[in-house]
């Protein structure tokens, strides 16, 4: 365990009252968290990253070829280093006054600087087998890990009665599945957090890049203060509903768009349930006021429920944008194209420069899908 005199590990910061970390050493009768162990989840994360790649690779591609999702062609913008100065150095989406200049400045159309900018702006774009391979990975690895971890919790009595997961804390012995559950999900998050800058770009990559520092921080936290009982419960209530949001876009991507609709339902009702009501009311209550009535506050008690805090303010925003979703689809039935873009001049069907913010897909004009999350 960290050292006791250390000002980063001092133990009234992150320890209840009376606890000392010589408390929490490692003995024939118990077996705790340490926080040493947390390194072991570097190296994991980038074995994970391999396999991501092997399993991308071998796996999603031949499925994906197998069912009718083609890489597609896409039509590259011609050489001319002056528009190619303009999309590296000021903007990928130039205005009417610009373009003008830029035209006058080429002898060209205005409708072909145009063009050319279209096409420049799907070349930085990923095919839609990219997409689906990325999408299948995480499919893969929520629906492994959701169910190893809920076959585990299920026999659990804190599982039921969230009250247990602070009676005797902090003592409270590890098992050797959620020891290797926790240790998996740090070592996945972890690997996204870099591998985010390698994946399909969203306008919510801010957002799901401090969802997954905050998911990061969170799982690293609650090991070292051994508030595992609760971590696990936090990782659970969103495992769930990322299954479905990646069977959806999968789904979307293999042009299967009645699946895709019922996909993206369940999802839906399924992250409200999970995240708006079960994680509130039932996780966040019980780390919040539970914890507090039978351990009592102390400083990193604080810490642990603004991050908690935080997570519940990202999930109203990802909600929010469901909604917005649902609500266009109801009202209006599709959702026009960009007006940027030309039918004739489209590269593929996949691309559409108003992508929504975590994965909004059209095609043809119609809503396919879908907004992700966490989850991170």
């Amino acid at each position: 365990m960290p050292v006791a005199n250390s000002w980063f590990w001092n133990e009234r910061f992150w320890l209840p009252i009376n606890v000392t970390w010589a408390d929490l050493r490692n003995s024939d009768e118990a077996r705790y968290p340490q926080a040493e162990d947390l390194y072991s989840a570097f190296p994991y994360a980038i074995l994970i990253f391999l396999i991501r790649i092997v399993f991308e690779r071998f796996v999603a591609t031949p499925v994906a070829l197998c069912i009718g999702v083609k890489a597609g062609r896409v039509n590259k913008a011609e050489s001319n280093t002056i528009l190619e100065k303009v999309f590296k150095t000021v903007t990928q989406y130039p205005s009417k006054k610009h373009v003008q200049g830029l035209a006058k400045q080429l002898d060209w159309s205005t409708r072909q600087v145009e063009r050319w900018f279209r096409h420049r702006r799907n070349q930085e774009r990923p095919t839609l087998l990219t997409k689906f391979c990325e999408s299948s990975w995480r499919f893969t690895f929520y629906t492994a890990a959701f169910i190893y971890g809920f076959q585990h919790m299920k026999e659990l009595k804190w599982f039921w009665d969230t009250k247990y997961c602070w009676i005797d804390y902090p003592y409270q012995s590890l098992t050797d599945q959620l020891e290797k559950y926790y240790l998996l999900e740090l070592s996945f998050y972890c690997s996204l957090l870099f591998s985010q800058f390698l994946d399909v770009k969203r306008k919510d990559f801010v957002q799901m890049f401090i969802h997954h520092i905050a998911t990061v921080m969170l799982i690293g936290f609650s090991w070292v203060v051994n508030m595992i009982r609760v971590g696990a419960l936090i990782i659970l209530t969103h495992d769930v509903s990322d299954i479905f949001l990646e069977a959806a876009k999968m789904t979307n991507y293999a042009k299967y768009q009645r699946i895709c609709d019922v996909l993206f339902i369940i999802f839906a009702i399924i992250f409200f349930v999970s995240r708006l009501i079960v994680f509130p009311l039932y996780v966040f209550k019980s780390a919040a006021i539970e914890s507090r009535e039978i351990c009592g506050p102390w400083p990193s008690w604080w810490i642990f429920n603004i991050l908690l805090l935080v997570l519940q303010l990202l999930h109203i925003f990802w909600f929010s944008i469901i909604m917005r979703m649902v609500y266009k689809s109801l009202t209006h039935g599709k959702v026009d194209r960009d007006a940027r873009s030309d039918c004739e001049e489209s590269s593929t069907d996949e691309y559409n420069e108003d992508e929504d913010a975590k994965g909004t897909f059209i095609n043809n004009g119609k809503i396919g899908q879908m907004n992700s999350t966490y989850k991170h």
